[in-house]
């Protein structure tokens, strides 16, 4: 039998009656995401996605590292199949694991038989597969408790599967499976990571981007949709919806005191993005916000700041997290590099020396006032570029 993967279901094992809405939903994404690299069969049993390719064409390296970006995967192997035959099992466990196993210092055999018609046990399988390997490679011990490398072998329904220790999958639930989102996306290190996050949770996501040309530059836009493009490895293709906020920004210097400037551009940024986010069929905002990181993102100020929003629920993922571990994520994702790029975004232009950080709400509204609110809106709205990203192709 050819390589083919095998990727274990997460979360979804605990869904109850509608357990098979999220497996539908999975195997359509995973097939979506191999198609890049070959023609796949996709089929999911006994909590399994196995992913089989069809011909020798197919690209194995490629859509194995796309398989570590599938949200509801919680871990990953590599394998061969054979008979549900004992000598065919040894055959292949050399033939596919020689090489780690002749490299390794110590090893043991861990088997699970899941079809309980197989004659011989979990452990006398174990037994026998390990006695065999110790004979073919008597330079590696055998140590059960603390191996150096694990052989595993799986009895399924249809065949026999060797593969040697299991990856990390993306974790999380199938993209899809929990809605839809509008995420506020700049261009620093949070936003990304919110999106992301967000996402894992199965949610569908499109971005916003508030662009004030030309106190921001077109580098500055084209990293955002870099951003968005890095975090599409995880969410699959999204539209990004780039807003032309200069007007606004510029009305809100001329008019209203230097210390509001902050909350003011941030609640028109939330009453535009709920606008828009309900014309596109989202349900929700999510923001990269962190509690007590900026003047902005006190309990205060988000308070004043949120208020404009009256549809939908807005989610912070960031919410309780320190530096340290948004930067892991981001890392870890790919963002950071590009986040981290010296490009200004709009929320850095204009901003006060001493921004209110305990704004009360009567001052922001009365501050204003002297705004053409709803047409300064509008027209934002209207200047609005869609713009799609993907990662592949």
């Amino acid at each position: 039998m050819n390589e083919l993967f095998l990727l274990k279901l997460g979360e979804i094992i605990l869904k109850g009656a509608n357990r098979r809405v999220f497996e539908d939903r999975l195997k359509s994404n995973v097939g979506r995401r191999m198609r890049p690299f070959g023609e796949f069969k996709v089929n999911i049993t006994q909590s399994t996605v196995y992913v089989e390719p069809l011909n020798d064409e197919c690209d194995m390296d490629g859509a194995w590292e796309a398989c570590g970006t599938i949200f509801g995967v919680i871990s990953m192997c590599r394998c061969r199949g054979c008979e549900k035959d004992m000598d065919a099992i040894y055959r292949t466990a050399v033939e596919y694991l020689g090489d780690d196993l002749a490299a390794a210092k110590s090893f043991k055999v861990e088997s699970r038989r899941a079809d309980k018609r197989f004659p011989l046990g979990s452990i006398q399988i174990s037994q026998e597969i390990g006695g065999r390997l110790a004979e073919a490679f008597p330079d590696v011990e055998v140590d059960v408790h603390h191996p150096d490398y694990t052989v595993y072998v799986e009895i399924r329904d249809h065949a026999a599967y060797v593969h040697g220790p299991a990856l990390p999958g993306a974790g999380g639930l199938p993209t899809g499976s929990g809605g839809r989102a509008a995420v506020l996306l700049s261009g620093g290190i949070d936003s990304p990571v919110a999106g992301y996050m967000i996402a894992k949770r199965g949610v569908e996501i499109e971005c916003i981007h508030f662009f004030s040309y030309p106190y921001t530059s077109e580098r500055a836009k084209e990293k955002v949709l870099e951003l968005a493009r890095l975090m599409t490895k995880y969410t699959g293709k999204m539209t990004v919806d780039v807003v032309g906020f200069t007007e606004i920004q510029e009305a809100i210097r001329d008019n209203c005191p230097e210390e509001y400037f902050t909350i003011i551009m941030r609640r028109f940024m939330m009453e535009i993005s709920e606008r828009i986010a309900r014309d596109h069929g989202a349900q929700c905002l999510v923001t990269g916000e962190n509690l007590g990181q900026v003047a902005s993102q006190t309990m205060e100020a988000m308070t004043v700041t949120h208020q404009v929003v009256k549809t939908m629920p807005v989610f912070h993922p960031l919410i309780g997290m320190d530096k340290e571990e948004i930067v892991k994520i981001a890392r870890r994702i790919g963002t950071m590099e590009t986040s981290v790029l010296p490009y200004e975004d709009c929320c850095t232009v204009f901003t006060p020396k001493h921004p209110k950080t305990k704004p009360n709400l009567e001052h922001v509204m009365k501050a204003e006032a002297k705004l053409d609110r709803e047409a300064l809106i509008e027209r934002a709205i209207q200047n609005t570029e869609m713009v799609k990203v993907k990662f592949y192709g």
